[in-house]
């Protein structure tokens, strides 16, 4: 049994809004059938730096996925099977090795979410990292976003301002199902086809 570590509101002082848990993603429906979010601890320990970064600047960080079962990540290759925003599973995603987060950044006094001028899992061209077609604004506070997260030891994928990983995560970390990580986020039966 793999041993991931939850990352909890309280424990990790960040705002959990964990989206595949919800019909709120791009595949229309829930991915996940509870929210919850685990990370490696080497991921988490990554994470604990980001926090108090982000603190010191009056920034919360706002968590959208962290694990991502190998079950999961197959849902979303087969709805949408874009190599630019999607991991090939056959490949292995970094989310589904506890690797990887995606999240944002949050006004720590009122909650308020930083314009970063797409929304997340915005499968455009408008989200790469370094985009100006955003405004001026937006591209500051992913800026910022890349300074706290980088400067904590997380690597970045330049297509999505969101997503942040360990370096070199396939050299370093297994894929790993939900059964096999023991965190029990999918549905019965959640199997999808071509899933290994």
């Amino acid at each position: 049994m793999s041993q991931l570590t939850e990352i909890t509101a309280d424990g990790f002082g960040v705002t959990l809004d964990i989206v595949y848990a919800t019909p709120a993603n791009f595949t229309g429906k829930p991915v996940y059938g509870r929210a919850a979010c685990y990370l490696h601890p080497d991921a988490a320990r990554c994470l604990a730096t980001a926090v108090d970064l982000a603190a010191r600047q009056g920034l919360r960080l706002h968590v959208f996925d962290g694990f991502r079962p190998s079950e999961a990540q197959w849902v979303l290759w087969n709805h949408t099977p874009d190599p630019r925003f999607i991991s090939d599973p056959r490949r292995g995603s970094p989310h589904s090795m506890g690797a990887a987060i995606d999240l944002t950044l949050a006004d720590a006094k009122t909650g308020q979410c930083l314009d970063m001028g797409t929304g997340f899992d915005d499968l455009t061209p408008a989200s790469y990292h370094g985009a100006t077609s955003i405004s001026v604004e937006a591209q500051r506070n992913r800026f910022v976003l890349l300074g706290l997260m980088t400067a904590a030891g997380w690597d970045f994928y330049r297509n999505e301002w969101w997503h942040y990983q360990l370096f070199s995560p396939r050299d370093r970390y297994p894929v790993l199902s939900d059964a096999a990580a023991g965190t029990h986020m999918m549905p019965p039966g959640a199997t999808p086809p071509g899933a290994a």
